[in-house]
């Protein structure tokens, strides 16, 4: 039987139980992981197709998942757009050496064909839809304009986002070009990613939350609307995932994506009072309730389950990236929780 909750919950169509998966469920809190992450760096990991595949399925098989979502990075897109990408091993993470600095710097960007530059990608989303065969549905996904923005201009992760936000404040016809050329790239990336066999795609703005909602509006989610309109979706379902932007939760849902991901700093019954007439709801336990003993994680699964209450249209999920210090014991009573708990509210 094929397990199709994930996207007829995407869609707002009944079903059994609440679906549920976790954002990086790939990864390192996983030592099937560890394992293979000890004999290779992560970009390597990263553009094998066969390796990406594995730690794709990993979670499905291991913890139970109702979606796989494919391996990558979001930064792998803008390295094929001609940045220079290294990810330092341990506590480093990703960090480009050739920040932009100048509008000849944003010129000089490419819109790249997914297909040749990132063929990598594509090979891994066929690898891993074959090696799944229906038994749940993939995932593919780019950041957003903006998160990528702010990584291509900081040259790596920040606190306060200075040069950014200068970037906006100062020069924001640059800003706009940047953005307008990351939104075709990354719906060219996308519209790749479901021809390859991504059956739904999401997109995170990561850093959203860094800006006032104004601006919020006119940096951020103006490109991701950008992105929804130039996507060729094939039927795939959209999720927009956008972290601290609760100030825009209509927002978001009314540029037409099919699901509206939530952090955890918003109430879902709100949201869904708010929004759920017309956008599945994804989201959005506490990720680090995931360190308490299994009935406390029970517990914060009722809670969320109760306030959004009963009828179709969410997709159980923690309002950020799984950590990866988690007891995979603990990950897997979270699903089983979400499985058994979620029945009663679908009768």
């Amino acid at each position: 039987m094929i397990n199709d909750l994930f996207l007829r919950a995407c869609k707002r169509e009944p079903t059994e139980r609440t679906p549920v998966w976790m954002m990086r469920q790939a990864g390192r809190y996983l030592p099937e992981y560890r394992a293979i992450r000890a004999k290779v760096d992560f970009l390597t990991l990263c553009k094998t197709p066969e390796l990406a595949s594995e730690v794709s399925i990993q979670p499905v098989d291991i913890i139970g998942v109702d979606a796989c979502i494919i391996f990558s990075d979001i930064l792998v897109l803008p390295e094929a757009m001609g940045m220079k990408l290294f990810v330092e091993e341990g506590t480093g993470g990703p960090r480009f050496d050739n920040p932009i600095r100048s509008r000849a710097d944003i010129d000089k960007l490419i819109v790249p064909d997914p297909n040749r530059e990132l063929k990598y990608v594509m090979d891994a989303l066929r690898l891993t839809r074959k090696s799944l065969n229906n038994r749940v549905p993939l995932i593919g996904f780019a950041g957003s304009p903006w998160t990528l923005a702010t990584y291509m201009v900081e040259g790596k992760g920040s606190k306060n986002f200075r040069a950014m936000k200068e970037l906006i404040y100062s020069h924001p016809k640059d800003a706009h070009v940047l953005l307008d050329k990351l939104a075709r790239s990354v719906a060219a990336f996308l519209s790749a990613k479901i021809e390859a066999g991504a059956q739904a795609v999401q997109i995170f703005d990561t850093w959203g939350g860094i800006l006032p909602p104004d601006e919020f509006r006119e940096f951020s989610l103006r490109y991701i609307d950008q992105v929804l309109q130039l996507l060729k979706r094939n039927g795939a379902p959209t999720i927009v995932f956008c972290k601290d932007c609760a100030h825009s939760l209509e927002a978001i849902a009314d540029i037409g994506c099919d699901v509206v991901g939530l952090d955890w700093s918003i109430d879902i019954g709100k949201a869904r009072m708010m929004v759920g007439s017309y956008a599945a709801l994804q989201g959005n336990l506490d990720p680090t309730i995931l360190y308490a003993p299994p009935e406390r994680i029970r517990e914060g699964v009722k809670k969320i389950l109760e306030k959004f209450g009963k009828g179709s249209g969410h997709i159980f999920n923690l309002g950020h990236g799984i950590l990866p210090d988690i007891p995979v014991e603990h990950a897997k009573a979270f699903v089983q929780a979400v499985k058994e708990e979620s029945v009663k509210y679908h009768t």
